[in-house]
């Protein structure tokens, strides 16, 4: 159930049941062949399928991210980090102001993890807050699942090739992964990955995918638990 189905009076009957909400933060970026919205559709398909099951209530989506690096690429948007700051803060004033006290962050970026800064500051503002965040890519099932496949994960590559991410045909052999040095402006990562994808296949069987998929819908079931 996602807040968009729902009118305010539906919130506030929820309220008298359930304090949890499942927020997404994910990003707008390039993804080589893959989806710009990948880091939005991956975390938002695993809300979707959890909140199915458990009734947890999904609020809007957060769809911009922290890409600076990016930007060179046609498609990106990017927020200052101090933006994305503000605005996740903002999202969790108005959510915690009428009830909801557990909140389980799907993040589908890298590039966002300095919001954790500023979640810690809203754990000290208020004292009964619950937070949790979780990056299903780094994810301790999913990282197994990759080592058992021998199979190197990366961005835009296989394993954020689901079929819900692909939007154009992709390419049937591997990336060699660029070698670089420091960190780079965006010119400098479109001049280094080229395509996007740093490097490896660019897709797995889908048999894989549901692997991964179905690991990370686990983990996120567990976590709901808030224990």
């Amino acid at each position: 159930m996602r807040f968009e189905e729902c009118n305010w009076m539906d919130i506030e009957n929820y309220l008298k049941q359930d304090d949890r909400v499942i927020l997404v933060v994910g990003a707008c970026e390039q993804h080589a062949y893959l989806s710009l919205l990948t880091d939005t559709r991956i975390p938002l398909a695993l809300a979707d399928a959890v909140s199915t099951e458990t009734g947890v209530v999904v609020a809007p989506v957060i769809n911009f991210g922290i890409s600076p690096y990016f930007l060179s690429y046609p498609g990106t948007i990017s927020l200052r980090t101090s933006t994305l700051m503000d605005v996740v803060q903002d999202v969790i004033d108005s959510l915690y102001n009428y009830g909801f006290k557990k909140i389980l962050i799907l993040n589908g970026h890298g590039g966002n993890d300095p919001v954790k800064g500023r979640l810690n500051e809203l754990l000290n503002k208020y004292s009964d807050l619950r937070v949790i965040w979780y990056a299903w890519w780094q994810s301790h099932s999913v990282e197994k699942i990759a080592i058992e496949k021998d199979i190197k994960p990366a961005h835009a590559n296989w394993l954020e090739a689901f079929p819900f991410t692909r939007v154009g045909e992709l390419p049937g052999t591997e990336k060699i992964p660029p070698h670089y040095q420091g960190l780079l402006s965006s010119e400098g990562t479109k001049s280094v990955f080229q395509d996007g994808s740093f490097g490896g296949p660019y897709e797995v069987d889908n048999s894989i995918m549901n692997e991964i998929f179905y690991a990370s819908y686990l983990d996120i079931l567990n976590l709901l638990k808030f224990e």
